[in-house]
């Protein structure tokens, strides 16, 4: 089983790509990469609203991403999306152990498909 969080920072003036950009260069992010149960960590930029930035954190079970809640890192978090003056939402998903079912297998095309179970 693995978790994937989704947080979406948004907030004005291209703060929050700027906020992306500092996790990022002063090596906040890789920190979290690093972590136990980390498995991935990465940021995107929604096409329809360039204020926001999705972040997708997926963690290879609950007791991983407790400890990630837990560690000195969140303070760093959130100082720095204080500094930027974000605000988030966030959506939470539990990995299917089964996969991806054969039924939907045929409309991905010629890609690899990753199963996280």
């Amino acid at each position: 089983m693995s978790l994937t969080v989704n947080l979406y920072y948004t907030g004005k003036n291209g703060s929050a790509r700027k906020f992306a950009e500092e996790m990022e260069s002063s090596g906040v992010a890789d920190r979290i990469r690093k972590e136990p149960g980390n498995e991935k960590y990465k940021y995107f930029i929604p096409l329809d609203d360039p204020e926001t930035i999705l972040l997708i954190d997926s963690w290879k079970n609950q007791e991983s991403l407790d400890a990630h809640h837990a560690s000195p890192m969140m303070q760093e978090l959130a100082d720095l999306r204080n500094k930027y003056d974000l605000h988030m939402r966030v959506e939470r998903y539990i990995s299917d152990k089964n996969g991806v079912p054969s039924s939907d297998q045929k409309f991905i095309a010629d890609c690899k498909i990753k199963l996280n179970t």
